[in-house]
């Protein structure tokens, strides 16, 4: 077992421990209803092209995936947002790997539906050393197959336990992308995907190391 996954199953038994039964039973069959939709099967995915964006990063600049895109492949990982502490742990990891990716020319980015204040707290927090951006209102996870609403009483369950997705996703609460990582040639095509509908569940960093030594040297698929 991974690190990364040996620290998503510890931090799912936490849960377990801290959050009431109740709330656990809501989680949970909310979780189990997204799976049945089939809402990971409709995601973006290898061999299409890879929809394009402008985001804002934390510190307000726009970030295009062209701009990305034209200094090597690109490494798109979207999370639920700071509030999520599985997020944190999968963003981390990626962090750990961030020099692995760019000794392979890949350039990391993370998406997320929340403002850009939260996205710079959560760099800051973290150290990290990749461009974290604000999809507000999940207009980009809509167009890669990944944007969800909350039902109604998992949304009532996170406002219990204080996440306040009203301020931190720009009036925008009830909108969350899948956990969701991509690897993106030069050529804008996706050659490597991960996508769960399960929120425990992360990409491992090393697979996406691998995804960026399969791309070669040109970073297009051509070896």
């Amino acid at each position: 077992m991974t690190d990364l996954a040996t620290e998503l199953l510890a931090l799912s038994a936490t849960r377990d421990q801290h959050i009431p039964v109740e709330m656990r039973q809501v989680m949970d069959r909310a979780a189990q209803e997204l799976a049945d939709s089939g809402q990971g099967g409709r995601a973006r995915t290898v061999g299409e092209p890879a929809p394009r964006f402008t985001l804002p990063s934390a510190t307000g600049a726009l970030v295009t995936l062209d701009d990305l895109l034209a200094s090597g492949p690109v490494v798109l990982t979207f999370y639920r947002g700071a509030w999520c502490p599985y997020c944190n742990l999968a963003l981390r990891a990626l962090q750990r790997h961030h020099a692995d990716i760019t000794a392979r020319g890949g350039r990391l980015v993370a998406v997320s539906p929340q403002i850009p204040d939260e996205s710079l707290t959560l760099t800051e927090k973290h150290g990290l050393a990749f461009d974290v951006l604000s999809d507000l209102g999940s207009d980009t996870a809509k167009q890669y197959g990944l944007a969800f609403d909350l039902p109604d009483e998992l949304a009532a369950v996170y406002d219990k336990l204080g996440f306040d997705l009203q301020r931190v996703n720009d009036s925008h609460p009830r909108t969350l992308p899948l956990p969701a990582t991509y690897v993106i040639d030069r050529g804008g095509v996706i050659r490597w995907a991960f996508v769960d509908t399960d929120y425990t569940a992360r990409a491992e960093p090393a697979d996406v190391v691998a995804a960026l030594d399969m791309l070669g040297e040109t970073g297009d698929g051509m070896n």
